[in-house]
């Protein structure tokens, strides 16, 4: 294998998906958990009322089908596809669109036809963290050949990975970029910031069904996850990062299994330049093992910013507003960076440590997560039109009152585990005819 080639090749993928800044626009994937509304239990790909139940329901109004095997395992409409996750997470990945306002259009068109089903079932979708009630142990693995692959080489890897791969739910957004020095820009600097972003958006009060007595469960899960493709991308805040370093990063690891298209098959330990036949490869290949790497922040076709909880409406409206205005905004990028200063990877994984104990009074460097967080904040409305200021405020507010997500259920849990969630329910959004 010519390594100098294997590098170059995936420095023109990410070359030439580099956009003009007049056709930016914003991918969001939504995760859920699909629950029992009585016990708060997840619900089974499996069995009567399963999840795959509820996905062949959705064929019924329009949803075109994916099989693997003889199992239903995802549904695409005009744009928009559902997918499930390795604990039969709903995942909802709308369509790259320009203006946050189509994303919220799309998203409550999936829930108005999604949640009358869930309902007839005793059942809600819930955006959390972390699963609130069942233990991982008891949860089945979705039926899917990568996931097995996954599970089982997990086995050997961080002790919460299959934590991470059944119990764990999050709020990812994508932007695209115009050159490489923009990526760089955009990349480092969510990089940078990603400590503030998972505490701000700090949204798992339960474990294993019961309380976690720290904060950022899901920053802790990933820490220790595994160390070849989770976390910062450790070469991301070096002075030479780009496309080569990106490039290098993703060969130098295991893709765990390789899908080109026509067949899976397992490759193991063994790092991708090993596998990487610049020859003889698909697309299909390369945009696959992309996706076998889970940085806090990642390079596909855009930049995949990936830290926070599942939330709640309308907090993950504020999240893309939030990181619209600072990403899609060079002023705001270069505010940013002057405010903060210089930060290295020992900076940003001592104050995800510190996140963990100590939440928005944690620090990066010399300032705290809260003061970082207003600063942010504020500055973000600035790369907004007037509209999309609006999918501020609630941040803007839980922020001033120096709550997290974390914080609203903590408040209401004395009540009870169901009145905690409450405010997590997503069927809540939703009108039912009764």
């Amino acid at each position: 294998m010519d390594y100098i080639k294997q590098v170059k090749e995936i420095e023109k993928y990410f070359k030439d998906n580099e956009k003009e800044e007049k056709d930016f626009k914003i991918g969001v994937e939504f995760e859920h958990f699909i629950i029992d509304k009585d016990s708060l239990k997840t619900i089974s790909y499996y069995g009567d009322n399963g999840v795959e139940e509820t996905l062949e329901e959705l064929v019924s109004k329009g949803w075109k089908d994916t099989y693997e095997g003889k199992y239903l395992l995802g549904l695409n409409k005009n744009g928009t596809t559902i997918t499930l996750e390795p604990g039969s997470q709903f995942e909802l990945s709308i369509g790259a669109r320009k203006d946050i306002k189509e994303i919220e259009k799309e998203y409550f068109n999936v829930l108005n036809e999604i949640v009358p089903i869930l309902e007839r079932k005793n059942q809600a979708l819930i955006t959390i963290g972390y699963q609130p009630e069942t233990k991982i142990s008891d949860i089945k693995i979705l039926p899917k050949q990568r996931y097995a692959y996954m599970y089982e080489y997990f086995k050997k890897r961080g002790a919460f990975a299959h934590n991470m791969m059944k119990g764990t739910a999050s709020l990812q957004v994508s932007f695209d970029y115009k050159s490489e020095e923009d990526y760089i820009r955009k990349f480092k600097l969510a990089n940078i910031i990603s400590p503030v972003i998972y505490a701000i958006f700090d949204n798992a009060f339960y474990f294993e069904g019961e309380t976690w007595n720290k904060r950022n469960l899901r920053t802790h899960i990933w820490e220790n996850c595994d160390s070849d493709r989770c976390g910062i991308v450790d070469i991301a805040l070096d002075k030479d990062f780009g496309y080569k370093k990106y490039a290098e990063y993703i060969l130098n690891r295991p893709p765990i299994f390789i899908d080109d298209g026509e067949e899976l098959y397992y490759t193991g330990n063994k790092p991708y330049k090993e596998i990487f036949n610049i020859d003889d490869y698909s697309i299909e290949e390369l945009e696959h093992v992309l996706t076998m790497f889970f940085p806090d922040v990642r390079t596909k076709k855009y930049v995949e910013v990936r830290m926070m909880d599942s939330v709640p409406y309308p907090l993950n409206f504020s999240a893309i507003a939030l990181l619209k205005g600072i990403l899609y905004d060079e002023k705001n990028i270069n505010n940013i960076y002057n405010y903060i200063g210089d930060i290295d990877i020992l900076d940003t994984n001592k104050a995800k440590g510190d996140i963990i104990e100590k939440g928005l009074d944690g620090k990066l460097k010399d300032k705290t997560i809260y003061e970082i967080a207003k600063y942010i904040i504020e500055i973000a409305k600035s790369g907004l039109n007037e509209e999309e200021r609006e999918y501020i405020i609630p941040l803007e507010k839980m922020i001033s009152e120096k709550k997290t997500p974390y914080d609203i259920t903590r408040d209401k849990d004395s009540i009870s585990k169901k009145e905690a969630l409450d405010w997590c329910i997503v069927n809540n959004l939703v009108n039912i005819e009764k």
